[in-house]
């Protein structure tokens, strides 16, 4: 419960009850606290929402695009989400590193002492904050999967843990342990991270989030950008992570989480860089599924992709599969966690016989055309393959929101392109003013 942001709405709103709304609502989240602390806490929340309600400043100004996170699908990995990507990287600016948020990769790539250095960050699945093991477990999995799949060996782990005022502690050594296990397992030392509440004083509640970052070193790289005409697509098996772990829960079927908890990725991906094989390009079939990725590789490196859906099914683990299909989920537009390798044609034999001799299944799919966009071939002739608004709706919640955009998508994009644009240039004026009044700015060597 947000506090600050209950308060603020209900003095925009000139809600005369607003004080004993927020003292109940103090009172619901924290039944140990007596009904004078509750006031006194609620008249506290009320005046420093007051006193920052219009706070005065060029610095604080924002243009409100009127689009909520929401109602763009933001994290919710479809189109929505895609299209919000170009805007951040937008609002970055190019930045001279040999891959940055312009190319729509999962990780950054700078280079220093004559080696890639590879990083990237993933934040916890958030529907896995009453089960802090499992969202440990499969953030550190997701980041490292990051690192791999842009050819590099990782080689440190961070990690951010942000529990509300209300959370047990037990919460956060649990969530540090399912870290951990994935730490020891690869022998990646988790190294550095930081431990905070949510929102400080003004978030009542025990929601845990957070996010597990890795850093990765490596001679070569395999950007998504690299993907080229004449490649085949292979695709390693998948059981997936965090979202089979939240499709799993809140539908009942939790022995299905089980079938998550391994590193078959990880030492797959492990096996092929000790190898010698040309790869162009690689990723992992994450949040959005192989639609998702399909789009964002073919946006980068500006070329078609054809997928097989016959050779595609098998890959994905039998009982994450069989869940799947029995509650109509798309298994194509949903993260199943495998591994997406682009290469030459003649290499495809050798990655995967590496990847076989590591005890994981892998077939090609598909391949790289000239053109734009991608096309599933199915029994039933060929499909579009472009992702929907939001990911595969994969719980009730998200069944109950639906796929779709609930407005007009071209209205909410000009909203966010115009809030995109305000914000480079109020990045700009800020960079002037601090350097006009610097007398010894910091340059990039």
């Amino acid at each position: 419960m947000d506090l600050e942001g209950f308060a603020k709405r209900g003095l925009k709103r000139r809600d005369p009850d607003i004080n004993s709304k927020l003292t109940a609502m103090i009172r619901e989240a924290k039944p140990k606290i007596s009904q004078e602390g509750a006031q006194s806490l609620a008249a506290a929340v009320l005046e420093e929402a007051r006193v920052t309600l219009n706070p005065r400043g060029e610095v604080f100004d924002l243009f409100s695009s009127g689009v909520t996170m929401g109602e763009f699908g933001v994290g919710s990995r479809g189109s929505g989400d895609f299209y919000m990507h170009t805007k951040i990287a937008e609002v970055i600016g190019r930045t001279g590193a040999e891959v940055d948020s312009t190319e729509l990769d999962d990780s950054g790539v700078v280079k220093a002492g004559g080696k890639y250095v590879v990083v990237t960050v993933d934040g916890m699945h958030s529907r896995l904050s009453d089960y802090p093991f499992l969202a440990g477990f499969h953030v550190t999995r997701a980041a490292l999967r990051d690192v791999y799949v842009m050819g590099a060996d990782p080689v440190a782990l961070l990690s951010d843990i942000h529990l509300a005022d209300d959370g047990d502690i037990s919460k956060v050594l649990d969530h540090i342990a399912g870290i951990a296990a994935v730490s020891e397992l690869v022998n990646v030392p988790l190294i550095t991270g930081s431990t905070l509440r949510i929102g400080g004083d003004m978030v009542i509640g025990d929601r845990l989030t957070g996010c597990v970052g890795a850093v990765g070193v490596a001679k070569t790289i395999t950007p998504r950008k690299d993907a080229a005409v004449g490649d085949v697509i292979m695709m390693t098996e998948g059981a997936g992570g965090g979202t089979i772990c939240a499709a799993a829960l809140y539908s009942g079927r939790h022995e299905v989480v089980e079938e998550t908890l391994n590193i078959k990725f990880l030492e797959a991906s492990a096996a092929l860089l000790k190898g010698r094989h040309k790869i162009h390009a690689m990723t992992d079939v994450t949040n959005g599924g192989i639609r998702g990725d399909a789009k964002e590789i073919s946006h980068t490196a500006g070329v078609k992709l054809v997928f097989e859906e016959d050779r595609m099914a098998g890959l994905v683990n039998p009982r994450v599969l069989e869940m799947l299909n029995e509650l109509k989920i798309d298994y194509l537009g949903v993260s199943i966690d495998a591994l997406l390798i682009i290469a030459p044609e003649d290499q495809a034999a050798g990655i995967m016989q590496v990847i076989r001799d590591a005890g994981v299944k892998i077939q090609v799919i598909g391949r790289v055309e000239s053109g734009s966009g991608a096309q599933l071939h199915t029994s039933s002739g060929i499909k579009d393959f472009s992702p929907r608004f939001r990911e595969s709706a994969y719980t009730p919640v998200k069944k109950a929101i639906g796929e779709e955009p609930g407005r007009d998508v071209e209205e909410m994009q000009a909203l966010v392109d115009r809030a995109a644009e305000l914000a480079v240039v109020k990045k700009r004026r800020f960079i002037e003013k601090i350097r006009a009044s610097s007398s010894n700015i910091i340059t990039q060597k």
